[in-house]
C-alpha cells in the first residue's frame, strides 16, 4: 500500500521537514522502509534508509535535506523484497534532467512493461513495479517537455493502481491519481505552497485547511509557483475497500467519506445482522475499536478493553514474512484478565485474512479465562487475492478461500463467528458498489488481471 507526500514552498527551503511530518502522519501506511528527496535549486538529492521515519531521518539528515520542493514515501512491499534497494522515492535520469517518483499501489503488467523496457536497454536497479513506472515516465518526458502529454502516454500503458508524487531537477511538483482511484491522494494548499499526502491526516498535520482530493486519472502540475490540473484518462471508479475496512486512519476522510464514521456503521450493520448475546463487547486493536463502538452501542452491552497493544509494535498484517507476523501477534496483544475472567466476550475486528491473529487471540483471551468468545467481522470473508497493493497475493494464503463460515470458526476455535455481508458493507461505505473494488471479497476485478 505504502504512503506518499510531496510540498512545493513559496518561500524557505524546509521540504525535508515537511514531507517528514506527512510521512509521519502516513506511518501506518507502511513500516519498511522511508525516504525523502528534495531539489535543493540546483540537482535532485535525497536519503532513504530500511525502519520507520524516525528511524531513518535525524535532525542532521533533515537539515541537510533543503529545498523548496520534496517527496518522501514510506514502503509497505507487495513488488520486491523488503531490502533497501527496494526503498523509494526512486531516481532516474533521462536527457533532459533527472526525476525522482513515489509511488503507493501495485502495478497488474509491470513484468511485461519491465521485460520491455530490458530489450530497449533500460537497466533496472531494484525488483519493484514503481521504477517501471519512472523509467516509463522518463521515456516519455524525453520526447515532449509537456507533463500532461507524457502522463497521457504512461497511464494508456500502465494497469493497476497507482498514486504519484513526482519532482524534477527544474523544480516541478506533480501528484498523479490512477485512472480508477483505488488509492487516496489529497491535494492541499496555504500561503506557505502545495502539499501532497496519500490521507488528508498528512494535512492535518502540517494545519493545512485548504484542501481537495485528487479526481481518478488527474494530473496536478505544479511550477514556477503556479499549478495546472488535467483528467488524462479516466475508468470506471474502483476505490479499495480495504481503505475503509482497514487501511487508512479512521481520523482520514476518503472519497468525502469519514472513515471513523464508516467503520462505525459497519459495527451498527454487524450489530442486525449478526447479534450475539454477550457481557461485554471487546475490540481488536486499533482498527477493531470503531467497529466495536458502534456494535456495542447497537446491542446495548458495554465495550471494554480486554485486550492491551503494545504500542511499539507494528501493524502485522503489513509485516513481509509469515513468520514474522505470526510472532508478533503475541508481542503486540495482551489480555486483561480481570476484565473478561469469567465472561462471555463478542470480540468484534476489522477482517480476518489469514486467520494467524484471530486463533490466537481467541486462544489468549481463553487462556485469560474468558467463558465463550464469539468473533464479529465488520467485513465480509476475503476469498481472493488483491493485485492492487495489499500484500495477499495467492488464494493460498487466505482462509476463506477454502473454508466455508462454519469451518473458520473451528479452525480459530471459536464459539461463534459471523462476518458482515457485502451489502451492508457497501451501505456503511456510502458510496455505490460499482464504485468500489471488491475483487477480494467477490473475485470480480475492475481491471484484467495476471494468468
Amino acid at each position: 500500500m505504502c504512503g506518499i507526500s510531496g510540498c512545493y514552498l513559496f518561500e524557505g527551503n524546509e521540504a525535508g521537514v515537511y514531507n517528514y511530518l506527512i510521512l509521519h502522519a502516513n506511518q501506518h501506511r507502511g513500516q519498511e522502509s522511508a525516504g525523502i528527496c528534495v531539489y535543493d535549486g540546483l540537482r535532485l538529492i535525497g536519503k532513504k534508509g530500511m525502519g520507520l521515519v524516525t528511524e531513518v531521518f535525524d535532525r542532521s539528515d533533515l537539515r541537510k535535506l533543503s529545498g523548496p520542493v520534496g517527496i518522501g514515501h514510506v514502503r509497505y512491499s507487495t513488488t520486491g523484497t523488503s531490502e533497501l534497494v527496494n526503498a523509494q522515492p526512486f531516481k532516474v535520469g533521462y536527457s533532459k534532467g533527472e526525476l525522482a517518483l513515489a509511488h503507493n499501489g501495485d502495478i497488474v503488467n509491470s513484468e511485461e512493461l519491465r521485460r520491455k523496457l530490458v530489450f530497449d536497454g533500460h537497466a533496472f536497479v531494484s525488483e519493484t513495479d514503481s521504477e517501471v513506472i519512472a523509467r516509463l515516465l522518463a521515456v516519455a518526458l524525453t520526447e515532449t517537455d509537456d507533463m500532461f502529454e507524457a502522463f497521457e502516454d504512461v497511464m494508456e500503458r500502465l494497469i493497476g493502481s497507482y498514486s504519484l508524487t513526482v519532482i524534477t531537477s527544474h523544480g516541478d511538483l506533480i501528484a498523479v491519481r490512477d485512472p480508477w482511484g483505488f488509492r487516496p491522494l489529497c491535494l492541499g494548499w496555504d500561503e506557505r505552497g502545495f502539499f501532497v499526502s496519500s490521507e488528508t491526516v498528512g494535512l492535518d498535520m502540517l494545519g493545512v485547511e485548504e484542501r481537495r482530493e485528487l479526481e481518478r486519472g488527474e494530473v496536478v502540475w505544479i511550477r514556477e509557483g503556479d499549478v495546472e490540473s488535467k483528467v488524462v484518462r479516466r475508468e470506471r471508479k474502483a476505490v479499495c475497500m480495504f481503505e475503509f475496512v482497514y487501511f487508512a486512519r479512521p481520523d482520514s476522510i476518503i472519497e468525502g467519506k469519514c472513515v471513523y464514521e464508516c467503520r462505525k456503521c459497519m459495527g451498527k450493520r454487524l450489530a442486525e445482522e449478526a447479534p450475539v448475546e454477550c457481557d461485554l463487547v471487546v475490540p481488536v486493536p486499533d482498527s477493531g475499536r470503531t467497529a466495536a463502538l458502534g456494535y456495542a452501542e447497537s446491542l446495548g452491552v458495554p465495550m471494554e478493553e480486554g485486550l492491551i497493544k503494545n504500542r511499539y509494535v507494528g501493524r502485522t498484517f503489513i509485516m513481509p514474512e509469515q513468520e514474522e507476523r505470526v510472532r508478533s501477534i503475541r508481542v503486540k496483544l495482551n489480555p486483561i484478565r480481570d476484565v473478561i475472567k469469567g465472561c462471555s466476550l463478542g470480540v468484534v475486528d476489522d477482517s480476518i485474512v489469514r486467520g494467524n491473529t484471530s486463533r490466537q487471540i481467541v486462544e489468549m483471551l481463553r487462556d485469560a479465562g474468558a467463558r465463550e468468545i464469539h468473533m464479529r467481522i465488520a467485513s465480509p470473508p476475503v476469498v481472493s487475492p488483491c493485485y492492487y497493493g495489499i500484500d495477499m497475493a495467492t488464494k493460498e494464503e487466505l482462509i476463506a478461500a477454502d473454508l466455508d463460515v462454519p469451518e473458520i470458526c473451528e479452525k480459530i476455535s471459536a464459539d461463534s463467528l459471523a462476518y458482515l455481508s457485502l451489502e451492508g458493507l457497501v451501505e456503511s461505505i456510502g458510496l455505490k458498489k460499482r464504485e468500489l473494488c471488491v475483487g477480494c471479497l467477490t473475485g470480480e476485478y475492475p481491471t484484467p488481471v495476471p494468468e
